[in-house]
C-alpha cells in the first residue's frame, strides 16, 4: 500500500516500533481548539486537563497504540519567550504524557545548527513521512505523505538531534 493511499489513522494503527512527531510553529490555528484556546486565554483551564472531551479520541489513541509497543515521541521546537499557544500546549500536555507519549521541548536559539525539514511531520516506523502543512496564521491546509527512503532518513535525523538537546517536558519551564 503506498503512503499517499493512507490516512494517519491507517498510518498509526499499522505503525510496529515508533511514531515521533517534530512540531516547530509557535502557533496553531486548529479549528478544532480554537474554542479551547479562547476559554483558556479568558481564564478557563478546563479544557487542559479534560480526559472524556474534544482530546478524549487521541489520548485514547496513543493509550492504544504506546499499549501494543509502539514508542511515542513528540518534540517541539519553540521561540522564548514563548506565546500564549505554546504556554496553552505545555499545560495540556499531562494528559499526552498520562496517555504514553514522551514530549520535550527545545528552545529554538538551541536548534540553529540541526538541519530541519520546512514542515511540521510524523515519522512512522521510520519509513514514512506525514508532513503537516499550515497556512501563516497557523490553520491547517492538509499534508503530504512521503515513503521515499532520503525524505525519511533526513526526517529521522532531524528528530533525533532535536530530541537529543531537548527538555523533558517535566524540567521545561514556560
Amino acid at each position: 500500500m503506498s503512503p499517499g493511499s493512507l490516512n494517519f489513522d491507517d498510518l498509526i494503527n499499522s505503525t510496529q516500533h515508533s511514531a515521533v512527531h517534530l512540531e516547530m510553529r509557535d502557533a496553531y490555528g486548529v479549528a478544532e481548539e480554537n474554542a479551547d484556546f479562547a476559554a483558556w486565554k479568558a481564564g478557563d483551564r478546563s479544557s487542559r486537563y479534560d480526559r472524556t472531551g474534544r482530546r478524549r479520541e487521541w489520548l485514547n489513541l496513543v493509550a492504544h497504540t504506546v499499549s501494543r509497543g509502539v514508542i511515542m515521541r513528540r518534540a517541539r521546537v519553540v521561540s522564548e519567550p514563548v506565546s500564549d499557544y505554546i504556554r496553552f500546549e505545555h499545560e495540556g500536555t499531562l494528559l499526552n504524557i498520562e496517555a504514553g507519549e514522551l514530549i520535550r521541548w527545545l528552545p529554538r536559539r538551541h536548534a540553529s545548527d540541526i538541519p530541519l525539514p520546512g514542515n511540521d511531520f510524523w515519522l512512522f516506523d521510520q519509513r514514512v513521512v506525514r508532513f503537516g502543512h499550515f497556512s501563516g496564521n497557523g490553520a491547517y491546509v492538509g499534508d503530504a505523505f512521503t515513503d521515499q527512503p532520503a525524505v525519511a532518513k533526513m526526517c529521522a535525523a532531524a528528530f533525533e538531534a532535536v530530541w537529543e538537546r531537548a527538555v523533558p517536558h517535566h524540567e521545561y519551564q514556560v
